[in-house]
């Protein structure tokens, strides 16, 4: 009876064959996120994405049918781990300033991992082309831009943030002021954290002592006050 017991708990234990799928996709997508933040799309070789994750060529093929797909499957993974990590816990902050100020430092903190700079490296990349990548790109850089549209123009209407150029305009400037710190103050932790908020709150033309105010964002999506 105890052999039989122990035979079943071997057998439960073992990965299920969709359990092994998933494990080397998320690998794989992993290893192909890296190679298109630091060398972008074509450079990135599927071998040395297969290579890096552990797995052959031909695993990667069995998961995905060519490049653009590798491409747009890394650009899913990348944009649900930011919301989950950055935008959903910003989103529970108590105002529009507070939930512009998080998503900046959020958006440092998760910028620290080489796989956090997809979206933007492949922007840059296809800018003006006509692409299947780039107009995805496009779309999750319009829906970050109308989000911060619909909370500078709450801010304005409750009077914490201040009227000024339109707010398209604005929301622009403040992802160009958000990468811009998160790029020059790579290797900077904490300080990349303080410093991208307060590029922020430059932008919306606030104190910037509020960004020492507004809470640390961890990937638990719990907060802790402090700056």
């Amino acid at each position: 009876m105890s052999s039989g017991k122990v035979s079943t708990l071997s057998a439960h234990e073992r990965p299920t064959q969709a359990e092994r799928r998933a494990r080397s996709r998320g690998a794989l997508l992993e290893s192909a996120a890296r190679g298109l933040s630091r060398y972008g799309y074509s450079n990135l070789v599927l071998e040395e994405v297969a290579r890096e994750a552990g797995y052959t060529r031909g695993a990667l093929y069995h998961q995905f049918k060519d490049k653009d797909d590798l491409a747009l499957a890394v650009i899913e993974w990348v944009n649900e781990n930011w919301m989950r990590e950055v935008g959903e816990p910003a989103a529970r902050q108590p105002n529009p300033v507070a939930e512009l100020l998080a998503l900046a430092r959020g958006h440092a903190v998760f910028c620290r991992r080489d796989i956090a700079r997809v979206v933007m490296a492949l922007r840059l990349e296809f800018a003006g082309q006509d692409h299947p990548v780039g107009r995805e790109t496009e779309r999750i850089w319009e829906a970050g831009v109308k989000r911060c549209v619909r909370l500078i123009n709450t801010g304005r209407k409750a009077g914490t943030i201040p009227p000024g150029p339109p707010p398209r305009a604005v929301a622009v400037a403040l992802f160009g002021a958000l990468e811009g710190a998160v790029i020059a103050l790579t290797g900077h932790t904490p300080h990349d954290e303080l410093l991208a908020a307060r590029a922020v709150a430059g932008v919306l033309g606030i104190d910037s002592h509020r960004a020492a105010e507004t809470p640390r964002l961890y990937r638990s999506g719990r907060s802790e006050p402090g700056g």
